[in-house]
């Protein structure tokens, strides 16, 4: 395994550690997901120059589009949370008494 395909393996378990053992809060829980999608970017990007494939290069766009996506949606809810409960912490919300 290179260095490169180390850091970015290693970013993403950081990232899927981190929203898997701290939950405290709706915003860390967001960041997680986004350091993931991030790190899975820069991956597939690296993957398509390293295979010289034009066929391949839409792919970490449509990943990038996707990540923005769910960016957004993520910030949505947590100004609904925020609104609704007052508080973005995850241990306070029961989604099933909204």
């Amino acid at each position: 395994m290179t260095p490169v395909h180390f850091a970015f393996s290693s970013a993403f378990i950081l990232g899927l550690s981190g929203l898997t053992f701290h939950r405290t809060h709706l915003l860390s829980a967001l960041l997680c997901l986004e350091g993931m999608m991030l790190s899975l970017f820069i991956a597939l990007s690296l993957w398509t120059v390293q295979l010289n494939s034009t066929s391949l290069c839409a792919a970490p766009m449509l990943l990038l589009a996707f990540s923005a996506c769910e960016a957004s949606a993520g910030l949505a809810l947590l100004v609904a949370t925020a609104r609704t409960h007052g508080t973005d912490n995850l241990q306070n919300l029961n989604l099933l008494q909204c």
